[in-house]
C-alpha cells in the first residue's frame, strides 16, 4: 500500500464493501473516489503536519470539524453538523509501557458515504476493524463503522474493569496478609486507575447517548439500536467503576486497620517486656550507685543475691500482669 508514502500521516485507507470487506486504496484512488465506489474510510495520525494540511486542503470539512479531529486534548463528545456527525471517543491504552488508565483518544467524522478518523497514539480497536475488513467481517456503512468502533472500544473497557474487579477480589482475600503495606500500595494504584478511567467513560456515555438520540438521517435503525446498547453498556461500566471505587476505599481502610493492629500488637509486646524489666532495672540502678553502705559489696554471695532479687522481681511483675489479665 502506498498511501502512507503519498499522504503524510495517513495510516489506513479503505473503501467499505457491502459484503463486509474493505478494499485498500492508494492516494491516487482517494483523489478519484466518489460515493458510487462505496463508503470511504481514511484513518490519520494527527502527529504529522501532513494530516492537518490534507484535511484543510482536500477533505472539504469545516474548520470546526478539522480542529476537533486534530486538537491535542479533547473529552468524549458528539457534535452534529449540517452534513455529518463528529464524535470523540476514548479507549483503554494497551500500548506497551503505557498505563491502561491513560486512555487513548480517537476522533471520527461520519457522513453518509465517508468516514475520517484521527488519533495520536495507536488504538487496538482500529487494528481490529482493519483485520475484520480484510477478513470480510467488517462494517459495510458509515454508521455501522461508528457502531462497530464503539463496540470494540467498550469491549476493552470491559476487559479493564474485569481485571480491576479480579484484583480487588484478590486484595479482599489477602486483607489479613503478613505484608499488607505492599498490598495497600498496589491498591492505591488501582484506585488511581479507576478514577482516571471513570473520568473519561462517564462523558463517553453521554456522547453515545446523545448520538443515538440524535443520529444522522442516514443511520439505520439497527445501528442506532446498537449505539443505544453501547451507551447502556458504558452506563453499566460507570456503575461498576463506582462500586469498584467504593470497594477500594473500604479495602484501603481495612488495610490501614490491619497495619495499625499489627503496630499495636508490637507496641503491646514491647510494653509487656518493659513492664517486666522495669523492677529489674530499678534493682540494678539501686545497687549500681557509687556510694558507701551498699549491702553485699564485700560478700562473696552479693552478686548471687542480686541475681535472685532481680529474678524474684521479674517473676512477681509477670504474675501481677497475668493476674490483671494484661497478658
Amino acid at each position: 500500500m502506498t498511501t502512507q508514502q503519498s499522504i503524510d500521516g495517513l495510516l489506513h485507507a479503505y473503501v467499505l464493501q457491502p459484503d463486509g470487506r474493505g478494499r485498500q486504496i492508494s492516494a491516487a484512488e482517494i483523489a478519484g473516489w466518489s460515493a458510487a465506489d462505496g463508503v470511504l474510510w481514511l484513518h490519520f495520525d494527527f502527529n504529522h503536519d501532513g494530516t492537518y494540511a490534507w484535511l484543510s486542503q482536500h477533505s472539504g470539512l469545516s474548520d470546526v470539524a478539522i480542529d476537533v479531529l486534530t486538537v491535542d486534548q479533547t473529552r468524549p463528545r458528539t457534535l452534529s453538523l449540517h452534513n455529518g456527525v463528529l464524535v470523540a471517543l476514548r479507549g483503554v491504552n494497551t500500548n506497551p509501557g503505557d498505563d491502561p488508565e491513560d486512555m487513548v483518544s480517537i476522533r471520527v467524522w461520519v457522513e453518509k458515504d465517508r468516514v475520517i478518523s484521527a488519533r495520536r497514539r495507536a488504538l487496538l480497536a482500529i487494528h481490529d476493524i482493519c483485520h475484520a475488513l480484510d477478513e470480510g467481517e467488517g462494517p459495510a456503512s458509515s454508521d455501522g463503522f461508528l457502531a462497530d468502533l464503539a463496540n470494540r472500544l467498550a469491549d476493552r473497557i470491559g476487559d479493564f474493569i474485569d481485571d480491576i474487579e479480579d484484583r480487588l477480589l484478590n486484595y479482599e482475600e489477602h486483607v489479613s496478609a503478613e505484608a499488607p503495606e505492599s498490598k495497600r500500595r498496589e491498591l492505591s494504584v488501582a484506585r488511581r486507575q479507576i478514577a482516571n478511567v471513570r473520568r473519561f467513560i462517564a462523558p463517553q456515555r453521554d456522547a453515545l447517548d446523545r448520538l443515538y438520540r440524535n443520529p444522522g438521517e442516514w443511520f439505520s435503525d439497527t445501528d442506532t439500536q446498537n449505539l443505544r446498547e453501547e451507551a447502556d453498556r458504558i452506563t453499566r461500566y460507570v456503575e461498576d467503576l463506582d462500586l469498584a471505587r467504593e470497594r477500594a476505599v473500604l479495602l484501603q481502610e481495612e488495610f490501614l486497620s490491619v497495619i495499625a493492629q499489627q503496630q499495636n500488637s508490637r507496641m503491646y509486646v514491647l510494653s509487656i517486656v518493659a513492664a517486666i524489666f522495669l523492677p529489674l532495672m530499678f534493682v540494678t540502678g539501686l545497687l549500681g550507685m557509687n556510694v558507701g553502705g551498699l549491702p553485699g559489696v564485700n560478700s562473696d554471695y552479693g552478686f548471687l543475691a542480686s541475681v535472685v532479687i532481680m529474678l524474684v522481681c521479674g517473676v512477681a511483675a509477670a504474675l501481677i500482669l497475668r493476674w490483671k489479665r494484661w497478658v
